[in-house]
């Protein structure tokens, strides 16, 4: 039975490296978890993981709970469709501005909340907490710009300066890493510094009490060796 589970596998995956395999099982798991974790709703947001010079993506309009491994979607740094027959994401020209200027193997776009709510308020997260140090520093926010176009890459790349992460005004998230699964917890943080601060901003009578520069700089120390060893 494990004999024809393996093959009725390798049928599916026919022609497909082992690694573009891999990396799209795991794209295709990061991309539901997204709506599992309400960070999106229906298609909203897309995923990118890179495998050499070829970027895995989430293809537009397509419900994730839908993916398989005949919709293997990729292009390469130019955006040349390589992989796959199903349009990639319309956020495209974001996830190679990111890919192609940073050593990002893996972006995460999410249409979150509460990361949304404070895109329309303010210019820059306040800081409320160590954990923007994770990200490189204060978040900032991208100006809006319609969404898939060249300005609003452009617009991002800006805020993404010194950051893995940042906001995009009246849009969403993005966060990248060297894993999903770190670029997934990035955003996954930036969120839910987002509904903190919105939150403790929603008390009447009340300010929050936000760190300082040098605070941050401690915590972004501390941070460094914060983990397992590897």
């Amino acid at each position: 039975m494990v004999e024809q589970q393996g093959n009725a596998r390798g049928e599916r995956w026919r022609g497909v490296p082992d690694d573009v395999a891999h990396a799209w099982d795991e794209l295709v798991t990061t991309a539901r978890r997204t709506v599992a974790d309400g960070l999106v709703v229906g298609t909203s947001g897309n995923v990118s993981v890179r495998v050499g010079d070829t970027v895995l993506v989430t293809p537009t309009g397509v419900p994730y709970d839908r993916l398989t491994p005949e919709d293997v979607t990729g292009v390469d740094l130019s955006g040349r469709q390589v992989l796959g027959t199903l349009r990639p994401t319309s956020e495209l020209p974001m996830h190679l501005a990111i890919h192609g200027t940073t050593d990002a193997r893996a972006v995460v776009h999410t249409h979150a909340v509460h990361a949304t709510a404070v895109s329309t308020l303010v210019d820059e997260l306040p800081l409320i907490h160590y954990m923007s140090a994770a990200l490189g520093g204060p978040v900032r926010v991208a100006p809006y710009a319609t969404y898939g176009t060249p300005e609003l890459a452009e617009n991002m790349l800006r805020a993404l300066t010194g950051r893995s992460g940042c906001l995009l005004q009246n849009h969403g998230t993005i966060t990248y890493g060297s894993t999903l699964s770190e670029a997934y917890d990035r955003t996954a943080q930036l969120e839910w510094m987002c509904r903190v601060w919105l939150t403790a901003s929603s008390i009447p009578g009340h300010t929050p009490h936000l760190l300082t520069p040098t605070q941050l700089t401690t915590a972004a120390t501390h941070l460094r060796d914060y983990g397992q060893p590897t």
